[in-house]
Formats: structure tokens, C-alpha cells, sequence
């Protein structure tokens, strides 16, 4: 699912280019404390025997001509995991009416449209899917304004911290936690050992890099270079960073800097990286994004010798061929072919549909994930299912099967990403058709 962070960069291009609160309890005198009573009320969108769930979809029709990789029939897919769920039982008794629809990321007010179409006209009880505003105002709007439980992908820890807790959920892992993580593995596996490293970042992650990367980079041992935050601005060009970023080199090259963390997705984008590359071509890279590797490959599918992204290091889960043998991919697999009748596409699969690439594995990987995600909780809320209610179930979930993610997954107070496999990476160009990760440490269950 961190795969999703594609989404970011495939509109940012195209942008370019053209109901109840938390209830509070107090304690008794003479030191005893007073039982919690429980919430019996229903939440918006929840019967006796149903509850309205929404699915935010991307609508891929409007962007296709701007990327390779589209889905399509997105709604059949949603509907077969629905079926599944209200064939064993539903959500603590109750069948799910699931009610869809799709917005097209490059037109604006599209945020604001579907905060208020699911919350106010459907009155649904909760949200799954992509809503795509990196802003985070149509997450808040969803969570925060409308106390609607949403759980979606590409949000940061800092959109999370602006919803009331166990509102907002990431089904992934936040880029501020992964950068934690990677930490953790730099030094369990002393990667960096005798090196300088220097951090690139886009201006506007200046927050996280100064609060948390680079401090944790620093409790390493390690010596640092001087910080660079890019001026990548919102317009696509990138004219005035790339003259900043050939000052940085040239103060990185004096100070000895031999690695280069480039965080997030700007900062780790092609023209960036090729230019770190070309004047420092003995220099370790490593990045905490997925769109790295999908870089990579374009690089290695253009015959980019050397390719630029060559040995970057980074922090990630199962690899497609493990993730297709897995037990988690299996259930996905085997839901979607009891209920169409269909083999499911294996995440090694490529399907072609003319000049596009069908992204049919995530198109039932994705509503596998969420449905199955909102039924676990679901569940532990049991009879009494309300907004109350539902923020003590997350917030008291602890480790769960998550199915379309890796091996360990958990969510608790004040943790509201759920993915937590992880392993050191390094991309080979030498891998597959176009370069892959090797792993360099074994996968393990990294919560915090």
C-alpha cells in the first residue's frame, strides 16, 4: 500500500501539466473510581441490521491519458468483498450497503465534493478509500468536521494529529514513521558506519526533518552534513531548486559528505536525483518513499547507464513474490475468486489494455484491505456500533491481520497507521525486467 504514494506524483504532474463526540468520565471520591458506562446509541448510517459504509474512488477516465498504470470496473471489486462480509455475518450482525463514488483528482473543489456528499447527503458511518487533497482539508473536513471514521491511504502524521483520535486512520505506514524505522535498521545492520550524511528534503517537510530525521540520524553516531530544503513550489517547476541544489552539492562536496537521505517524494524525484548522481557519483543514497523504486525502473527502462538510483538504500516490506505466496494474500485471493468466479491478478502480474496497464492485483487488493480492516473493528465495537464506541475499539486494537498488507499490522491510542513490516532495501538494477529491491535484512514487525 505504500505503492499508493503514486497517486501523489501521477496528479502533481497532470496539476503541472494543464456523529457524536467522545464522551468524557470521572472518577468518584474516597479514591474509587466509576465504572464507564457504555454508549448504546447507533451512529449515523447504522440500522439494527445494516451499516452505510462509502468507498471514495479514484476516477481514472480523467487522468488516463496522463499515466501508464489505470483501474477500471473499480466498483465490482469494492462490491465482491462487500458480498463476502455480508455472507458471514456482516459487521457485528449487521450488513454492509455500501454506497461508491468516483472524483477526478485534477478538478478543483473535488476534496470539499466528496467530504460532503458521503457525510451530509449519504450519511454514511464511515469512509474507506482515497479522497486525494495533500492538504489534508478533505480528510479534516471528513474526520474532523463530520466525526466520520476514515480510513484512506497518502496522508502524513500531520493530517492524522488534525482529526479527533481514532477518526483518521492510514492504511500504510506514515512517511514520519517509516523514516523512524529506517533508523532503527541503519543501525541494527551499522550501514552507515563511517559515513557523513547530508539530508534533501522539500521546504515544506522542514517540520519532520528538523524534529525527527535528522535528530535520528544524528543519535547514530554519525557525522552530518548541512541540511538542503528545496523550493520544489506547486507549479512543476523546478528551475530555481535545481540551482539551489547545485549550491548544496557544492557545499556537501567541501564538507565530505558521502550519503545523501533524500526524503519524500519531491526531494527523491528523477531530476533531483540525477544531479546528485552526476556530481557526486561515489555517494550512498537512500530515501524513505516508494516512488523511488518506481523512478528506478523508469530510469532502467529508458537505458539510463549508470542508472541514477543504483544501490539506494531504503526501508520496505514483502517484495511482490513474496507478498504473492503470502497467507494474507492468499485470503484476498481467495475471496475475490468465490465471489466472481475469477482468478485474481498476483501482484507479479502485468495486464495490458491497449497503451494503459490495468492495475487489476491493487484494484482487489485495496477494497480487501479497507473492508476487511473496517469489519475488524467493527467486530471488537460489537452491538452498540457509534463514533464513541469505535474510537475505544481502535484505540484499544493492538496487533491484527491486516489481508493486502504484510505480516504485522497494528493500531492503538496515539498509533493510527497500521503497517509495520519492514526491511533494509537496495535497489539493483539487475533485478527483473527493470530493477528491484535486494533485501538486506530480514523482514520484522517494526510498530513504533
Amino acid at each position: 500500500m505504500r505503492a499508493l504514494r503514486l497517486f501523489i506524483v501521477i496528479v502533481l504532474v497532470v496539476l503541472a501539466a494543464c456523529g457524536s463526540d467522545n464522551k468524557k468520565n470521572s472518577s468518584g471520591g474516597g479514591g474509587s473510581t466509576t465504572p464507564a458506562s457504555q454508549d448504546t446509541s447507533l451512529g449515523p448510517g447504522v440500522t439494527d441490521t445494516t451499516v452505510k459504509i462509502g468507498a471514495s474512488l479514484i476516477d481514472f477516465d480523467c487522468i488516463k491519458k496522463f499515466t501508464d498504470t489505470i483501474r477500471t470496473n473499480q466498483e465490482s471489486y469494492y462490491q465482491a468483498f462487500v458480498d463476502d462480509i455480508n455472507k458471514h455475518g456482516g459487521i457485528a450482525g449487521r450488513q454492509v450497503q455500501l454506497v461508491m463514488h468516483s472524483f477526478c483528482p485534477i478538478e478543483g473543489g473535488q476534496g470539499a465534493a466528496a467530504c460532503t456528499k458521503f457525510t451530509e447527503d449519504d450519511k454514511v458511518f464511515a469512509l474507506i478509500g482515497l479522497i486525494f487533497d495533500p492538504s489534508g482539508a478533505a480528510q479534516a473536513c471528513v474526520a474532523k468536521q463530520h466525526k466520520t471514521p476514515f480510513i484512506t491511504y497518502l496522508i502524513s502524521h500531520a493530517i492524522i494529529d488534525k482529526a479527533p483520535p481514532g477518526l483518521l486512520l492510514l492504511a500504510g505506514a506514515t512517511q514520519e514513521r517509516t523514516d523512524g524505522v529506517m533508523v532503527k535498521l541503519l543501525k541494527e545492520q551499522n550501514t552507515l558506519a563511517g559515513k557523513k550524511v547530508a539530508v534533501l528534503a522539500g521546504a515544506q517537510n522542514k517540520k519532520s526533518v528538523e524534529t525527527a530525521l535528522v535528530p535520528g540520524l544524528k543519535s547514530l553516531g554519525i557525522e552530518m552534513g548541512t541540511t538542503a530544503l528545496l523550493n520544489t513550489g506547486t507549479t512543476g517547476d523546478t528551475t530555481s531548486a535545481q540551482s539551489q541544489l547545485d549550491s548544496v552539492i557544492e557545499r556537501w562536496k567541501s564538507e565530505g559528505v558521502t550519503a545523501v537521505f533524500a526524503t519524500g517524494d519531491e526531494a527523491a524525484a528523477k531530476q533531483f536525483i540525477e544531479k546528485v548522481r552526476a556530481q557526486m557519483p561515489t555517494v550512498t543514497l537512500l530515501s524513505d518513499t516508494y516512488t523511488v523504486l518506481l523512478s528506478a525502473q523508469e530510469e532502467q527502462q529508458a537505458k539510463k547507464v549508470p542508472n541514477p538510483y543504483e544501490g539506494l538504500i531504503n526501508a520496505f516490506g514483502p517484495t511482490p513474490q513474496e507478498y504473492e505466496k503470502s497467507e494474507n494474500w492468499k485470503y484476498c485471493a481467495d475471496v475475490y475468486k468465490a465471489e466472481t468466479g475469477k482468478e485474481a491478478s498476483p501482484p507479479t502480474a502485468v495486464i495490458k489494455s491497449g497503451s494503459n496497464t490495468l492495475d487489476v492485483y491493487r484494484s482487489i487488493n485495496d477494497p480487501c484491505t479497507l473492508l476487511t480492516l473496517v469489519k475488524t473493528i467493527g467486530e471488537k465495537v460489537g452491538k452498540y456500533l457509534n463514533i464513541t464506541n469505535w474510537v475505544k475499539a481502535v484505540d484499544n486494537l493492538g496487533p491484527f491481520r491486516a489481508p493486502g498488507q504484510g505480516e504485522f499490522a497494528s493500531l492503538h491510542k496515539g498509533k493510527y497507521d497500521m503497517d509495520d513490516t519492514f526491511r533494509l532495501v537496495q535497489f539493483d538494477s539487475s533485478l527483473g525486467k527493470s530493477g528491484d529491491y535486494k533485501a538486506l535484512s530480514p523482514l520484522g514487525n517494526y510498530p513504533g
